[in-house]
């Protein structure tokens, strides 16, 4: 099987940390910011008293051990006692922390997720990556899983560094103070090291953490590679789903059933990569922290054997080194995590940007006001994505009521013209000059019908006004669709359930409910008998006589419906009749 390709960039060190910031700060200078670093100051704030406990209960381990080895009784339940409510103590103030970190993060991932889903869809972000061939896989697995991702453990582990932070401040002193002196001869000199554990936890905590990250450097990108072939491989099945009637009259099973498997066995391949990168690492963090336990007690035997130390001394210290050891080994203890979370700001990186570039394109296509109701195009361009221009220097006019219809033979552009006419080609060059007031519409050739009742479909995009005109059932009976004037507040999903032909019949009435002054269609109606097209038409232009409409078809009838006809042939060449 071949090799796994992503081609999105690999950030460096650098980078990583630059976007993880970019990413990070804005949620933190943002409108919401007041409340967000109130919550922020009571997680830290309970994180630090859980931190002062877990410097009692070491404490209370010196005392507890000292009179177990001393027999004293008597003190025995008083320090159960004082272990009790510190216990009790910490366990409340641990579960409202997680609760408050939970808050703060759906408020979090509330806040950039709807920011990325404006700009995603704002100023039709969203077609234009498609059209410029972007390499970006997904974009919605990205706002809708790797946000919630990276908030979260942006949180989990930003949080636990600064716990870890205190610990280690509050426990190198600790042990400091409990290794004592430490006496040896190194090449016949008496050497005398005072706070000799904390200098043994730094050494070992550096070893450990150049180790991982060597064991565990590949994990990185496997990762990124597995959130990628997961969502080629729900996507694949999602297409199947939205092209299931297609696929059932072409008793297409077997070929899909390929593609799924195709995409799981990329799913599996990946899989096994980092089984095996873990099982090395599982491997080395498992001895890691198993070595952890019994290398504090190596190194204090020698003062518990010399006398130098109590029972209940050599238990704080080893309590003590394993905090200021588990502080210095925060890479190593979390860096399966981290890993993730390296990843994920990787792909929210390439999101945002595909997102700028699309911002950045520049805009060669211009609308410009005009006080004459005339729409006019001025040096319209048509260029292919890879620069190909395939019409230019195109002018025509049409006044308030005219009508043209665009012809041409397949592949020649007539359907990217109507795009750049209309303004949604990105890579369109021109002007059109019109009233500042007139509306446009644009009518595709598969009519998208969102999930929802009936009336929604119909008055899409518009919002369901609370009183629904009474024209509607005279409108659906004079386009053809009367049978479904009783199922107008019905839920479905009414592209699986209409016809192509009634779905494109459907959306002139979304015509006659915006009233547009332009209005483009592209072959919108191709699944029509010759009857319905013809009755279309002749009720669009009884319902708005004003309104321009320019048209792209094939049928040699549709010029009885428009005014003008533009022919365009091949190599750019194009002939305009009236």
């Amino acid at each position: 099987m071949e090799e796994i390709k992503v081609n999105e960039k690999e950030l460096t060190v650098k980078e990583i940390f630059r976007t993880g910031w970019e990413l990070t700060k804005r949620y933190w200078k943002s409108e919401e910011k007041i409340v967000a670093w109130l919550l922020l100051v009571a997680i830290l704030a309970m994180n630090l008293f859980m931190v002062y406990l877990n410097v009692q209960f070491t404490h209370w381990n010196n005392d507890f051990f000292s009179l177990m080895q001393e027999g004293q009784y008597d003190r025995f339940f008083n320090l159960i006692g004082k272990f009790a409510i510190m216990a009790f103590i910490f366990i409340i103030i641990a579960v409202y922390e997680f609760y408050i970190r939970q808050l703060l993060t759906i408020k979090w991932r509330t806040w950039m997720t709807k920011r990325y889903l404006d700009r995603w869809m704002s100023n039709q972000v969203y077609y234009r990556m498609k059209v410029i061939d972007s390499d970006l896989d997904n974009p919605d697995q990205r706002i809708a899983t790797d946000i919630g991702n990276f908030i979260s453990s942006v949180i989990t582990y930003g949080i636990g560094l600064i716990n870890k932070i205190v610990t280690l401040i509050a426990f190198i002193t600790v042990l400091w103070n409990l290794s004592g002196v430490l006496n040896f001869s190194l090449f016949g000199k008496d050497i005398h090291m005072h706070g000799y554990m904390v200098y043994a936890a730094l050494l070992y905590s550096i070893v450990g953490t150049i180790c991982v990250t060597l064991f565990g450097k590949k994990l990185v990108r496997l990762n990124f590679i597995q959130e990628k072939v997961e969502a080629d491989f729900r996507f694949t099945m999602i297409r199947v789903r939205e092209n299931s009637e297609s696929i059932a009259f072409y008793n297409g099973e077997k070929p899909e059933i390929g593609n799924f498997k195709g995409a799981f066995s990329y799913v599996i391949k990946n899989y096994r990569a980092l089984m095996k990168q873990y099982l090395g690492l599982n491997y080395y963090t498992n001895g890691y922290m198993q070595l952890a336990v019994i290398f504090p007690m190596i190194m204090a035997a020698p003062q518990l054997f010399a006398g130098a130390m109590a029972l209940g001394g050599f238990m704080e210290v080893t309590s003590a080194f394993g905090n200021v050891q588990d502080a210095l080994s925060y890479i190593v203890n979390n860096f399966d995590g981290l890993s993730d979370l390296v990843a994920t700001i990787q792909r929210l990186g390439g999101f945002i940007g595909h997102i700028e570039e699309v911002e950045n394109l520049p805009k060669k296509f211009r609308e410009v006001g005009s006080d004459e109701e005339t729409v006019e195009f001025k040096n319209i361009n048509e260029v292919l994505p890879g620069g190909k221009v395939i019409l230019s220097d195109f002018n025509f006019s049409l006044k308030k009521g005219e009508s043209v219809l665009i012809v041409g033979e397949s592949g020649c552009g007539k359907s990217t013209l109507l795009r750049v006419l209309s303004g949604i080609w990105p890579y369109g060059e021109g002007e059109m000059k019109k009233p500042e007031t007139w509306k446009t519409l644009f009518l595709p050739q598969r009519p998208y019908l969102p999930l929802g009742s009936l009336i929604s479909a119909i008055y899409y995009p518009q919002e369901v006004p609370e009183e629904i005109s009474p024209e509607i059932t005279e409108m659906m009976e004079r386009v053809g669709i009367d049978g479904l004037k009783d199922r107008l507040n019905d839920v479905d999903d009414w592209s699986r359930i209409l016809s192509l032909g009634e779905q494109q019949r459907l959306q002139f009435l979304r015509i006659f409910l915006m009233k547009p002054d332009i209005i483009f269609l592209d072959e919108s109606t191709s699944s029509l008998d010759e009857e319905n097209e013809e009755n279309a038409y002749k009720y669009l232009r009884e319902r708005l006589p004003d309104a321009v409409i320019i048209s792209v078809g094939h049928r040699k009838r549709l010029v009885e419906f428009h005014d003008r006809k533009i022919t365009l042939l091949k190599g750019g060449v194009f002939e305009i009749n009236k």
